[in-house]
């Protein structure tokens, strides 16, 4: 799998759905520029996983728009696929009510391009694309289709990376939000282990 932390995220120029219903013919990466964005793949529309995952990704939408994050969908399904889905109630499967854009990835290009395509099966594993403000990705994701993603721990990301872009720190396991970081050098660990230290 290629590795693409570090690099430039590669654009895209499909055909998505917009506002929960509304297809529009060009979305693009480069359109996001100035915002982080979180692009994550599914595999297929009207599956079993997948719509606990949309719906969890809409239930923190703000929590991410408030960070200046965009949530970006993505599948191999067509974009009649998409607008049937969401019209579809979640008692019955469907993801009703999700309004970020979600592409239609009908050629298999972007899942090829990010590399999460499952050949054999013709659809995307459960990739997951943090990109800064100016396209670059810095964290990448990828889950067997079985095992569903935590939705939380994106947006610890987002924070982490929002985090030491502002203050030049870096994030230890587990860090929080409103957790104390540390410097990046010996002395800055010391200095983060100096309670247990104390405690010891």
């Amino acid at each position: 799998m290629a590795v693409l932390v570090g690099k430039q995220a590669p654009e895209f120029n499909v055909k998505a759905v917009i506002n929960g219903g509304e297809v529009v013919d060009s979305y693009t990466l480069s359109q996001l520029k100035g915002k982080y964005v979180v692009l994550f793949f599914y595999p297929l529309d009207f599956t079993f996983v997948c719509p606990t995952e949309l719906h969890a990704f809409q239930a923190k939408l703000s929590e991410f728009e408030s960070k200046n994050v965009q949530l970006v969908g993505c599948s191999v399904d067509s974009w009649f696929s998409h607008v049937a889905w969401l019209n579809t109630p979640k008692k019955q499967g469907g993801i009703e009510g999700v309004t970020y854009p979600i592409l239609s990835d009908f050629n298999k290009e972007i899942s090829r391009d990010y590399d999460v395509l499952n050949e054999a099966l013709g659809a995307a594993y459960r990739g997951l694309f943090l990109i800064d403000k100016d396209g670059i990705v810095r964290h990448q994701l990828v889950n067997d289709l079985p095992l569903g993603r935590n939705v939380d721990e994106a947006l610890r990301l987002v924070d982490a990376l929002q985090f030491t872009e502002k203050h030049g720190e870096v994030c230890p396991a587990n860090w929080q939000e409103g957790e104390e970081a540390m410097k990046p050098n010996k002395e800055g660990l010391n200095t983060y282990f100096e309670p247990e230290k104390a405690n010891a």
